[in-house]
């Protein structure tokens, strides 16, 4: 499958980036023209509908005064109104009779007109205060007009009408909304250019990662990420740069073991056939040579079907076809049988293999006795092969609480102590030279943690190496 380039990993960064900004922006887009209409609204309601109202509540006021004189009354006491008006500047006050003409205006500039905005002919017919806004049919000017009916005893007798331009008002509002839409405007430009920057800051170093990521992926295993951050990004390249260390470690032991076991295999086959052939061709002059070279071929012979079957154990946990026989069982005496079958064998190499056996009652668990006797036999080996320098391998069996420990304890070198943390890792060989394919402890771990026990190696006191097994007593 071909690995995505450059220009790929770009479009997903800026991918990214559009999504986070049409996330996070748009939703302060959406507040912010919600909050301008609100204000919008409100402006609105507070100049033109405070400026109806008002004008309304003057309409009436003015028309309740003249509620006492008749049609001939309402003329006179008009004029004089019209003559004595002092807010003409401001607001033009109408006296209109019961046909819609301006019989008087304070401005003196309408009057004899007529009128033709709706409130007028609307005010008379239902008889209550009407107001209206617009443009005047005659000036084209915007402006705001209330009408109230003049009423003597049940009969309208005129109607008193303000006027007032809408230009001033108009001007305000659209330069209130102005200033408003300008700070939305910056506060939208502020919020986004914030969000962009931050998602430059996240992104970007993930576009580093990411090319790093790749160059790992291509097999340049050990390649760290420069950390410029102590946040989320800066956990990740951790990460990423201990998942690298790691799989440089990984491949250099996988490398390792295929060399050892590559060796390890050789070795006995050599072995054999060296000494198949030497019978073969006859040159064997004694019976004694022949079952000397037969000893060594059956020998080899073991120690190879040995180390396949330990590779194919470790290929069976591995792929999950690893289990256990679970039975009730003595461990004392399972211990015991393999205590006693490595006993002559290791007197033969010159080892002596001491047994200390704490409690006298049998000590019940649940296990597998194969797969123990495989982790005894194992251990017991390993420190014949790594400790056998000491010529003394100490086995002790004790109980500990709720739980059988058995301690398995070689007189030799011991094992570096930076060493110590990695000696159960599959294929870790560290700095010894001995024989083997580095998976035995691992092997042996895996077959105590499922008996749910624990296994622990180290440095003995006073020099050699200590395994420590604690298993579960049944109750």
């Amino acid at each position: 499958m071909a690995k995505p380039t450059r220009l790929q990993d770009q479009v997903k960064i800026r991918g990214i980036r559009r999504r986070w900004l049409l996330n996070s922006v748009a939703i302060i887009l959406l507040i912010l023209a919600l909050a301008v209409g609100a204000f919008a609204a409100m402006l609105w309601s507070y100049y033109y509908d405070g400026t109806k109202d008002d004008l309304s509540r003057k309409a009436t006021s003015m028309a309740n005064g003249f509620r006492m004189y008749t049609r001939t009354d309402y003329r006179a006491a008009a004029q004089q109104a019209v003559s004595s008006y002092e807010d003409k500047g401001r607001l033009e006050l109408q006296f209109l009779d019961t046909t819609g003409t301006v019989l008087y205006s304070g401005s003196d500039l309408t009057a004899g007109s007529t009128p033709s905005t709706p409130e007028i002919q609307q005010a008379m017919g239902e008889r209550t205060v009407r107001a209206w806004r617009g443009r005047d049919p005659d000036t084209k000017e915007r402006i705001l007009t209330a009408s109230s009916p003049v009423i003597y005893q049940g009969e309208v007798v005129g109607v008193i009408r303000y006027v007032t331009s809408l230009s001033n008002i108009d001007r305000q509002f659209v330069f209130t909304m102005t200033v408003i839409a300008a700070i939305a405007l910056a506060i939208f430009a502020m919020v986004y250019f914030s969000n962009l920057y931050f998602v430059r800051s996240i992104v970007e170093p993930l576009a580093g990662i990411t090319e790093i990521a790749q160059v790992i992926a291509g097999g340049s295993y050990g390649v760290q990420i420069e950390k410029k951050y102590d946040d989320e990004i800066g956990e990740l390249t951790d990460a990423i740069n201990d998942m690298s260390l790691k799989i440089r470690q990984s491949e250099k032991t996988q490398s390792e073991f295929i060399s050892s076991v590559s060796h390890e295999l050789r070795t006995p086959l050599t072995a054999i056939t060296g000494w198949a052939e030497t019978i073969q061709n006859g040159e064997c002059r004694s019976a004694a040579d022949i079952r000397k070279g037969m000893e060594i071929i059956v020998s080899e012979s073991k120690r190879l079907g040995n180390m396949v079957e330990e590779l194919l154990e470790f290929s069976r946990i591995e792929d999950g076809r690893f289990t256990l026989s679970v039975e009730p069982l003595d461990l004392k005496a399972e211990l015991e049988d393999a205590v006693y079958t490595y006993t002559e064998f290791f007197r033969k190499e010159g080892i002596t293999l001491e047994y200390t056996d704490g409690p006298e009652e049998m000590l019940p668990i649940s296990g597998d006795p194969e797969r123990l006797r495989q982790v005894f036999c194992n251990l017991l080996d390993n420190a014949a092969k790594h400790g056998g320098a000491g010529k003394r391998i100490h086995v002790t069996l004790f109980k500990e609480g709720a739980e059988a420990a058995i301690r398995i304890r070689d007189y030799g070198p011991g094992a570096p102590e930076e060493e110590l943390p990695f000696l159960k890792n599959r294929f870790y060989k560290g700095s010894s030279k001995a024989r083997g394919s580095g998976i035995g402890l691992a092997v042996c771990e895996e077959i105590v943690t499922r008996h749910e026990g624990t296994m622990e190696v180290g440095n003995a006191e006073g020099g050699g190496f200590l395994v420590t097994i604690r298993l579960p007593l049944e109750s």
